[in-house]
């Protein structure tokens, strides 16, 4: 069955409302925050005692951008100084789900403790993720486990499908 895809109006907000027999749709948060990049690693692990980060059969997952510039000007009453001319600096996004509301005030308490800035670029928007039925794809040949092991596959995840098809 494709899935089917409508949206319902609920007061100011549209739901998106999918049927499949693939996946489910949860409700949920989309947590997206700018770092400097030699400063990524520490807050997710100020992340992680606070929130599984789990999706699915898996949990710590979080996307992190290539480096890209975060621009911005200081105003009068902050911590630095103002100024007048803007500051570039380099910095990676990283993206992750929350599936309730119970975790998203310790994950920004997080990450405002361990973010370097004053003001962090932390953005907490409503979201929908897909998560799977577990065995609709076993024989699907798009799947990793039914392709030759490719570089990003790790060890551990690769079967004796793999090591022979390699």
């Amino acid at each position: 069955m494709p899935p089917i895809m409508c949206c319902q109006r609920k007061g100011d907000s549209m739901m998106m409302q999918v049927k499949s027999n693939r996946f489910d749709l949860e409700e949920g948060f989309e947590i997206s925050v700018q770092v400097p990049q030699p400063h990524a690693k520490a807050l997710l692990q100020a992340v992680y005692p606070v929130a599984a980060l789990g999706y699915g059969d898996y949990d710590r997952v979080s996307f992190q951008t290539e480096v890209g510039i975060q621009r911005f000007r200081s105003l009068p009453g902050g911590r630095n100084a103002a100024t007048d001319q803007i500051v570039a600096v380099p910095c990676v996004e990283l993206s992750f789900f929350l599936p309730d509301e119970k975790h998203v005030q310790d994950v920004a308490e997080a990450l405002f403790a361990q973010h370097p800035y004053e003001e962090p670029v932390i953005l907490i928007r409503s979201a929908l993720r897909t998560l799977h039925r577990a065995g609709m794809d076993e024989d699907n040949p798009n799947k990793f486990w039914n392709l030759p092991a490719e570089d990003w596959v790790p060890e551990v995840h690769r079967t004796d499908v793999h090591r022979l098809k390699s």
